[in-house]
């Protein structure tokens, strides 16, 4: 295997959220009691980030005018930045509980969220617990993972998914067109257990 190649499904089991998982993990980021860990997980699922990168962003990065933040991509020798847009109902709950339109000048600069990645994977594994998901998908990979197929569902073509996933090569993120198809056919197997045995098609009758 070549290295860096994802894994979307090892000995372990599925490494993705479905899109009825992804749904469940979003309504339970909405509902968060503290504002703040609200707008980090909904941040964190909309923007297909790694979790470092999300914990890296500061009020600077932030631009409110054109529906984006700024990720700097950490994956990377050189100094990588890439603008991803994020849905604006994610962006007012930004705006609203760190106080973007009002931010000080130093406080511009540092961290939105200025915890350590052992607390941020703490703040995703009790919504993933919420939103009644478990298993290796409940993490924050899993979201990542789920956005890219999520992209890739929704007709996007792939070097604009790379592109905003940070990925250096766009083989690394074609992975997820083939993600697209096992849940596909896991939603068949579970339609195909449902029918009733008897239900092969009869002959044509007059």
């Amino acid at each position: 295997m070549v290295q860096g190649t994802i894994q979307l499904i090892d000995a372990k089991g599925r490494k993705y959220l479905t899109h009825e998982e992804r749904d469940r993990f979003l309504a339970a980021a909405a509902r968060e009691a503290k504002p703040d860990r609200q707008t980090f997980a909904l941040t964190l699922a909309h923007s297909g980030a790694r979790l470092s990168e999300v914990l890296a962003l500061r009020p600077a990065d932030i631009d409110l005018d054109a529906s984006s933040i700024r990720i700097r991509t950490l994956k990377r020798r050189a100094e990588h930045w890439r603008e991803v847009p994020l849905p604006n109902e994610v962006l007012r709950a930004l705006e609203l509980v760190h106080g973007l339109r009002a931010i000080r000048p130093k406080r511009a600069v540092e961290p939105l969220w200025p915890w350590s990645r052992a607390t941020g994977h703490r703040r995703i594994a009790a919504v993933m617990e919420r939103a009644g998901i478990s298993g290796p998908q409940a993490c924050p990979k899993g979201l990542r993972h789920s956005f890219g197929i999520a992209a890739v569902s929704a007709g996007v073509p792939l070097p604009t998914i790379a592109s905003v996933l940070g990925h250096a090569d766009i083989s690394t993120t074609a992975i997820y067109t083939t993600a697209v198809g096992l849940e596909a056919r896991e939603f068949l197997a579970r339609m195909w257990t449902a029918s009733p045995a008897d239900a092969a098609p009869s002959g044509h009758r007059s």
